[in-house]
């Protein structure tokens, strides 16, 4: 800390001495840098899987001699705790033995600063005190990949090593040729539990303290230990014994004859005494046996060994460490395997037939790791005891396994808040694992925008037999399962929509009268765990327990309840999304404001303890009807507990829990999903005290929730998929890990990469809407990041989450405030609190004030203090050669290993413009040899060979993982120039100018380079899950097409992002830099920017004048199109007719053209998504305040001031276009008049009240601008309409909101189209006539106004919906209705009452008719005052009047 606060270029300078790892196959010396002892280490280099854990590995005997690599990137988080603390049996409480045993420690990267309440020093202090080396800066996938391929490998770890070293066989030392029992085996007999009676002799030949822990506490023997070599047949102590054990060890088995001697005796004993091995005990018992060992290519090493159960067929996760195996083979008679390894069904364990003698190679005490084979200890003891064993055998479930023909998928409908895209993910996983298994499907979901509801299918991308885009309501459910007549429902892969549709169906017995089986887990352990009261019983009956926390059911009750667990309290909503009603409540007045509008939400509310300051963790778990239970993720919230995890940073895996700790909730996950017999997926989330180990339950959500999408893209395992076919029988062993092809599904994935979560929020598109986060969701969206640093995916995730900006920057980010306290805009959760925080670091605040302040644990503040100190650091130096004039290479890869991004570094250095001087550091960086490499997401940390294309890019390494383009990129020189345009006229005309024998050349050639698709990005307001559908569209037509298909993209709630759509997918940020990286690499024929919305599209400038082919309509047009002032000057030009418009320098300009053209007026910014910062001005004091707020949105792009038309139809126009000339098109009619946004509109396709003047109109201007504008690919056009009087308001040339709307109506895929069209492949327009149509559709937008307390709930130009839903009819009207009640509308009961409360005289006209037909039928009609007396007075409608609330109401 001190040195970092120091600030000056030495933060950027990598510590410790240099360091090589010389290895014995003759390759160059791995370098890095020494965080441990300097000195020198020989041995043989092994790799350890585990995420956790190195205090118990580094001192496990097992190890002995060898130089450990450690796959998991971040080592030392939590130090290491106080080796003199002693348990019972005066043990080292949280180590395996008395000293480290390994010979060197290898790790990718070391935490200098640690945080742990159990931590007493520093990991690199244990090691140099103990004499240890330790390097770290190492690639260790890499180095691990190595060890895979070639077998383990003799090495010698040297800090300060001399300039020039050949290798001599006198470097290397192979510790298996040394009696490495010897070393660590007692010296002396001891006896633990001297006062229990049953007496267990164990042979040390390197036991681990744990083993010892297991015995005498949970099995009160009297343990003696022995050494390795003691004579049993002589048995000199006089030893009395019932059982005998045999323990772990290092090295070859045949090194110990003694033991082996001893054990064939105890063998040969009549009657016999019980035998138990573990590890090496394994393997002495099989060559006392008679049977033989081999030795491993390069060992199991890790926590996460899948071992089948040869009795019972069960998988169980087992911890190992041993590079010797028993040969099955040659077990003699008498003698069967016991377990096998589930991946490399290797021997795990044999077993005599008859008699009480049996070992596994895994560790059933499980330090560190997983206890879930600690029953064998019970088996063990209870032959000992000579209690009767329970008879084991397979359950038979595999043998009646129900075969389904039919199933009926919930779909979630409409995006919300708290409920997103991450359900089109689930729910299209869902549609391919049932076709996997010949099932018909058939989906209700009236999201019309996501890829699950598409109609297309083949082989490669099976869809739905039959899509319903219907209401998600019970009825319509039970009246589709009326007309399909399913045998199954799967109400799991659609969130709470489709899971409270599930339990309303059963409880009123439809489901079971129908003969419909529910899918998986089972209604009433639905109903478990979403009743509070029935959640918190079933956990007492096993142990465990919830946050104090009672149900009410009127607000008395709830004061009472709050009462009786002390204020203040979390109150909350039951069965209720994304915490939808809840908040904390101080004093019993705020507890009844808070209950009244939860009981608004539902019918019970939940008081809960608040535990504000815990840590917040979550376990996503895994189970099968064969009682086969892992956990796949588990995941950290940055923020502690008090923010919904929704709205909470989130890293993956955990950075801050000891073994201990992770297993401990393990444990607990796996024995409440059993105890409430989950079959499938669902997720446990938990509050850890951030000073003990005590921890209570938060909840279980027993369905596919966000999470769930986040840990099947974090750890490359397909929850939903395999939720899936465990929903219909199946088991986890049977089940194949889709990414390695050659491994089981029961498998916990290792991660040897960080993953990091960061909400996206839209608040301030929200007057009066605060931005304090609290315990209901208000994210709109989410990035994931990864890397092989915190401060790298922190960086990546800031620029991913806002493309404004450059890296996580307090000072610089605009987002904080120089009017409030930066203590005040730390100590309370908001969405720009992070930034705060970051300015607080920058100015020289300490780590332990803002912890104070915050809560935050420090280890993730002294990450965010790397990055704000390495950001002083440049800008105190301000020039780029003054910072790389030493250790160049050095400081330019420690900056880019931290995240920072070339435009940072150019910015902190003075390199302006940003965009030359990014440009200028990237060319520095490339002439120091400092270059991203591509990894691979592949489960299980390089253990085993993996086939996948789930790839990142980080500095943390310097091998990539896959090999690169076999083509040299195409820099189109032309680009470069401004003036030029970048479009695909060159790559055409090339095409048409050669012979046809030419033409399949370079068609063959562009198929094998590949296209580089540009994905969405956050889902927020204005870009949704229609972009990813578009997105998905082109990478499958590509692939179709016979094109290599490059997705980029960052939101882990996407289909695109799953790594099946595309030949090759990079989970990477789309910042200028990194796509370019990705585009040189791969070689690519071009990159796609106008299928995933604006900020893809933003880029086609900036990659044009960086010398990327850009496919399809030229960045040049599209830049005419996207600026305000060139496309208003374009239409002039062609004498189209738009609103009077104009540019203006200055706010008196601004307002002297308003008055001009009179008020209101328009203020349009450019380059922005969703209508972002326009806004109606009515009058000069709006004006000059929105004038303000736009210029801030477009940074320095022109702002448009145009005349706002009050009472004009808009109409969108939707084409795909090549070469200027119009291909396919569709009108859309909006319902509202034009000054509501498009994507806030009810939409009518076809169009039901257009003239045919005005469609003319329209379509003639759409032509012309398709000319002028040379359009090649998808485009879209909004129009207005007085009478037949058509104008333009503006055309975007990319895909738009509308086009899976479109496309699926008109069941014409625009998209497809358009991606030949940019390929410069031929096309064929499809044939609609809009005479053959004989439905309408109508898209309704989705609202989350509820969720934001203080929105005020009216419709602008400005777009405020989250979400759509789109339904069918024979006429506008069914259509339209049916689309309302999709997005959740409730219609009033008939006799109910409708209140109406209407401002402007023309509307109360307007409405006139409708209030009375409402009298008519039957609703009673209330009006506020006003509304109320201009009916009576107009028309003598009989209504009521009702008063408007006041401020104390």
């Amino acid at each position: 800390i001190d040195r970092i606060m120091a600030g000056g270029l030495e933060s950027l300078d990598s510590r410790g001495e240099l360091a090589h790892l010389y290895l014995a196959d003759g390759s160059a010396p791995i370098t890095g840098r020494s965080f441990g002892a300097p000195t020198s280490a020989k041995g043989e280099v092994v790799f350890n899987t585990g995420m956790v854990g190195y205090p118990e590995a580094l001192t496990d005997p097992s190890y002995r001699g060898q130089i450990l690599v450690l796959t998991f990137p971040l080592i030392g988080n939590y130090g290491v705790p106080d080796t003199e603390l002693r348990d019972a049996y005066g043990l080292p409480e949280y180590f395996e033995s008395n000293q480290i045993h390994i010979a060197g420690l290898v790790v990718s990267g070391y935490s200098w600063e640690h945080s742990h309440w159990a931590a007493h020093q520093a990991l690199s202090k244990w090691l140099k005190d103990n004499g240890i080396p330790g390097i770290y800066g190492v690639d260790t996938r890499a180095l691990t990949k190595k060890i895979r391929e070639m077998g383990a490998l003799l090495g010698n770890l040297v800090v300060n090593p001399p300039q020039s070293t050949s290798l001599t066989t006198d470097m290397f030392s192979d510790p298996n040729k040394r009696n490495l029992v010897s070393e660590v085996s007692t010296k002396s007999v001891t006896v633990y539990g001297e006062s229990n009676t049953t007496s267990i002799l164990a042979y040390d030949c390197g036991m681990k303290f744990n083993i010892i822990r297991y015995f005498v506490d949970e099995h009160n023997v009297k343990l003696t230990v022995v050494p390795f070599d003691y004579d049993l047949e002589a048995n000199p102590s006089n030893i009395q014994w019932d059982g005998l054990f045999l323990s772990n060890g290092p090295g070859d088995p045949n090194m110990c004859p003694q033991t082996i001697k001893s054990i064939k005796y105890a063998i040969g004993l009549d009657p016999p005494r019980p035998i138990f091995g573990i590890c090496l005990g394994n393997q002495l018992l099989s060559i006392a046996a008679g049977a033989k060992t081999y030795k491993l290519k390069y060992g199991n090493r890790g926590m996460n060994q899948p071992c089948i159960d040869l009795r019972t067929g069960r998988c169980y996760i087992t911890p190992q460490n041993h590079g010797f195996a028993v040969d099955s083979k040659s077990l003699p008679a008498n003698w069967k395997p016991l377990f096998i390894n589930a991946n490399d069904l290797t021997n795990e364990g044999i077993v005599h037939t008859d008699k009480p003698f049996f070992s596994v190679q895994f560790h059933p005490e499980a330090s560190g790791g997983p206890l879930d084979t600690a029953f064998l200890f019970d088996k063990f003891i209870g032959h000992v005891r000579k209690t009767s064993q329970p008879l084991v055998l397979q359950d038979g479930l595999s043998y009646q396994r129900k075969t389904y023909k039919k199933v009926l998928l919930v779909g979630s409908g409409g995006l919300s808040i708290g409920q997103a895209g991450e359900f089109d993910y689930s729910g299209s996983q869902c549609i391919k694992a049932l076709k996997e298994e010949g099932i018909e499907v058939i989906l209700i979901n009236p999201n019309i925008a996501t890829v699950q509801t598409s109609t297309e299918k083949n082989d490669a991308t099976p869809g739905a037999d039959r899509v319903y885009f219907l209401p998600i309501r019970p009825h319509v459910v039970m009246d589709i399962i009326h007309k399909e007549k399913p045998d199954g429902i799967i109400v799991s892969m659609g969130g709470q929509t489709a899971l409270n549709v599930g339990v309303e169906l059963w409880k009123t017995g439809q489901l079971q009268e129908a003969g419909v089986e529910v899918l998986g887990t089972q209604i009433p352990a639905i109903e478990a765990t979403e009743d509070r009261e029935i959640f918190s019983q079933k956990l007492e009956e096993i142990g465990e327990s919830i946050a104090l926390s009672y149900p009410a059911t009127d607000i008395d009750e709830a004061v009472l309840v709050a009462n009786k667990i002390g204020y203040p309290v979390l109150v909350r909503a039951a069965f209720a999304l994304g915490g939808l009603g809840s908040g904390f409540a101080a004093d019993d007045d705020e507890l009844k404001d808070l209950a009244a509008k939860a009981f608004a939400t539902s019918n019970q509310i939940l008081i809960d303890q608040d535990l504000r300051g815990w840590k917040e963790l979550e376990y996503e778990v895994v189970r099968d009807s064969s009682d086969n239970c892992i956990t796949v993720c588990n995941m950290e919230n940055f923020d502690p507990l008090g923010v919904h995890t929704g709205d909470s940073i989130v890293v993956a895996p955990s950075q801050t829990l000891t073994n201990r700790e992770y297993f401990m909730l393990r444990k607990t996950a796996l024995k409440v999903v059993r105890h409430l017999g989950i079959v499938g997926e669902c997720n446990i989330q938990y509050a850890l005290n951030p000073k003990s180990e005590k921890y209570c339950i938060i909840e279980v959500n027993a369905r596919l929730s966000r999470s769930s999408a986040l840990a099947s893209k974090a750890t490359g395992y397909p929850l939903a998929y395999v939720a899936t076919k465990l929903c219909l029988g199946k088991d986890l062993v049977s089940i194949r890990n889709s990414v390695t092809k050659t491994t089981t599904a029961c498998f916990e994935p290792s991660l040897d990469y960080c993953v990091l979560k960061m909400p996206r929020w839209d608040l301030k598109k929200f007057n009066r809407v605060s931005n304090k986060l609290g315990s209901s969701m208000l994210s709109v969206g989410e990035v994931m990041a990864i890397g092989r640093s915190f401060e790298e995916v922190m960086q990546k995730a800031c620029r991913m989450v806002n493309p404004a900006l450059d890296g996580l920057e307090g000072i610089g980010s605009g987002l904080t405030s120089d009017e409030i306290p930066l203590d005040e805009q730390m100590s309370t959760p908001t969405d720009t609190r992070l930034f705060a925080v970051q300015r607080a670091l920058e100015e020289g605040w300490g780590v332990d004030k803002v912890h104070d302040l915050t809560k935050i644990d420090k280890w993730f503040l002294s990450k965010l203090q790397n990055i704000a100190s390495m950001r002083n650091a440049c800008m105190e130096c301000g020039d780029i050669d003054k910072v790389l004039a030493t250790n160049g290479e050095d400081r330019m890869r420690s900056l880019k290993i931290a995240g920072f991004s070339d435009r940072q570094i150019a910015s902190y250095t003075n390199l302006l413009p940003l965009q030359e001087g990014a440009a200028k550091v990237r060319a520095i960086r490339k002439s120091l040899g400092v270059k991203p490499c591509v990894k691979q997401i592949d489960t299980l940390a390089a253990e085993f060979p993996a086939e996948t294309n789930y790839l990142y890019m980080t500095y943390s390494g310097n091998q990539d993982d896959v090999s690169e383009g076999t083509y040299e990129p195409i820099n189109n020189a032309e680009g470069r120039d401004a003036s030029a345009t970048p479009s695909t006229k060159m790559f055409r005309s090339r095409m048409r100018s050669v012979s046809v024998g030419g033409k399949n050349n370079k068609l063959t050639e562009n198929q094998e380079r590949g296209v580089v698709v540009l994905g969405c990005g956050a889902y927020c307001i204005g870009s949704s899950v229609e972009f990813d559908w578009c997105a998905v569209s082109a990478v499958r037509q590509l692939r179709k097409d016979g094109f290599k298909s490059i997705i980029v993209n960052y939101n882990p709630e996407t289909v695109s992002t799953d790594y099946d759509e595309s030949d090759r997918l990079y989970f990477e940020e789309m910042s200028l830099e990194r796509v370019l990286d990705i585009y040189e690499r791969e070689g690519a024929a071009g990159v796609v920017v106008s299928v995933g919305g604006q900020i893809p599209n933003n880029l086609a400038g900036p990659l044009a004048q960086s010398g990327a082919h850009i496919l399809g309509t030229a960045a040049r047009d599209i830049e005419r199109a996207e600026d305000r002032q060139q496309f208003s000057d374009m239409l002039d030009d062609m004498g189209l007719k738009q609103p009077a418009w104009s540019v203006l320098n200055s706010k008196d300009e601004a307002v002297e053209f308003s008055n001009n053209v009179g008020f209101p007026v328009l203020v349009r910014p450019s380059f922005v998504l969703s209508g972002a910062a326009m806004r109606v001005a009515s009058d000069e004091t709006q004006l000059r305040n929105f004038l303000g707020l736009a210029a801030d949105v477009a940074d320095d792009k022109p702002v448009v001031v145009t005349k706002f038309v009050l009472g004009a139809k808009e109409i969108e126009f939707d084409g795909v276009a090549s070469g200027g000339k119009i291909l396919n098109y569709a009108i859309g009619e909006h319902l509202e008049n034009a000054g509501v946004h498009s994507g806030d509109a009810t939409v009518i396709l076809p169009a039901q009240k257009l003239y045919v003047g005005t469609i003319r109109q329209i379509k003639k201007y759409g032509a012309a601008i398709a000319k002028a504008l040379n359009i090649t690919g998808p485009f879209n056009i909004q129009f207005m309409a007085t009478g037949n009087d058509v104008m333009v308001i503006e055309c975007n040339l990319r895909a738009s909101r509308t086009f899976p709307f479109v496309s699926k109506t008109l069941h014409a895929n625009f998209i497809s189209l358009a991606t030949r069209a940019m390929c410069g492949l031929p096309v064929t327009p499809y044939r609609i006539s809009l005479l053959d149509i004989d439905y309408c559709c109508v898209k309704a937008p989705m609202f989350s106004f509820t969720r934001l307390r203080g929105a005020d709930p009216t419709l602008g130009v400005e777009m405020s919906s989250t979400g759509e839903v789109a339904c069918f009819g024979d006429d506008p009207y069914e259509a339209f209705l049916q689309s309302l009640l999709a997005t959740g509308f409730k219609l009033p009961q008939k006799g109910g009452t409708v209140i109406l409360s209407i401002a402007s005289e023309n509307f109360r006209r307007e409405f006139a008719e409708s209030a009375l037909s409402l009298c008519k039928m039957g609703y009673k009609v209330v009006g506020t005052p006003g509304t109320a007396e201009f009916y009576q007075d107009n028309y003598s409608l009989d209504i009521g009047r009702g008063t408007k609330p006041t401020d104390k109401d």
